[in-house]
């Protein structure tokens, strides 16, 4: 199902074609980014692509400080910058970070779920289905290397790649801790959970809202490996050149053997979704406990 359209056209505008980013030099990418030579970063507002053909990589840092939560624009920008990458035949992987070190995505943006009108409820939530269901299907091989605290829809994000790579620093915890803010999981949230850690772990997981700890992320199975904050981007590179050693179709058709099954129960009960999303978030005793917990997010910045 597509995104709404005014969302979807605004977000098109701004990628069509890829805008290059005036920060780079003409015909250069940054060394940071990783890119081949002659390669130029493109992108949007809250999206860098930084890609490498020659490599048949990309690099895609979200950017919207402070801490990337991910609103509407957020969310239809990294759908239609990977819809780009999966549309040109140059690329069969790409390496999702953020620019902000520290923060990969702090999570679904609170203020898109609290004070607002039922139909903006249910736009945003279709928009987070879709960036669930484009990186949970995609064709290209996802590696995601989480250089931040990623907890809630940061974790469910890290959780739709292949493969995941989390900097070794024991403030930069990941998981699905809905509960801690008097909300609810959605199944499929859950169900790629599950698919991820096992049943058990994930039900431990979701009931106690538990973020982890580098170490208990790599225990648990939440994450594929754990190394030192700057090695995270050359060892996503290591492990992208170990899957695109594998023959493309082959690998293509066995990630749609196991992922379909999950996928398919979104999207036979996508508009339920949506209504049970936009009926739970608008009862007052939610958006009580939003307002408070955005209110004990205020405070701490002063």
């Amino acid at each position: 199902m597509a995104l709404a359209a005014g969302a979807r056209v605004q977000a098109r505008a701004l990628l069509r074609p890829w805008s290059r980013v005036p920060s780079a030099a003409p015909g250069r990418t940054p060394a940071a980014g990783g890119g081949g030579p002659g390669a130029r970063c493109f992108g949007s507002p809250r999206v860098l692509v930084e890609p490498d053909p020659a490599a048949g990589v990309a690099v895609m840092k979200l950017r919207k400080p402070p801490v990337n939560s991910l609103s509407l624009e957020l969310l239809t920008e990294l759908v239609i910058s990977l819809e780009k990458l999966e549309n040109d035949k140059s690329f069969q992987g790409v390496i999702i970070t953020s620019d902000s070190p520290g923060i990969f995505s702090a999570g679904l943006d609170l203020m898109e779920m609290c004070g607002r009108d039922p139909a903006h409820y249910a736009e945003y939530w279709k928009a987070v289905q879709e960036l669930w269901l484009r990186l949970y299907l995609s064709h290209l091989v996802l590696i995601c290397a989480v250089n931040g605290v990623s907890p809630a829809g940061g974790c469910l994000l890290a959780l739709g790649c292949d493969y995941r790579i989390l900097a070794d620093n024991p403030k930069y915890t990941i998981g699905l801790n809905e509960t801690q803010l008097g909300i609810v999981a959605p199944f499929w949230f859950a169900d790629t959970l599950v698919n991820t850690i096992g049943h058990r772990a994930a039900e431990r997981a979701l009931q106690l809202g538990l973020l982890f700890p580098p170490a208990e992320a790599l225990r648990v199975g939440i994450v594929d490996q754990v190394v030192p904050e700057d090695q995270v981007q050359s060892t996503a590179r290591s492990v992208m050149a170990q899957w695109l050693a594998v023959p493309g179709h082959a690998r293509q058709l066995t990630k749609n053997l196991m992922r379909k099954a999950t996928a398919d129960r979104l999207l036979k009960q996508r508009d339920a979704d949506i209504q049970n999303f936009v009926s739970f978030i608008s009862r007052d005793s939610i958006q009580k406990s939003l307002h408070v917990y955005i209110e004990k997010l205020q405070k701490k910045k002063v």
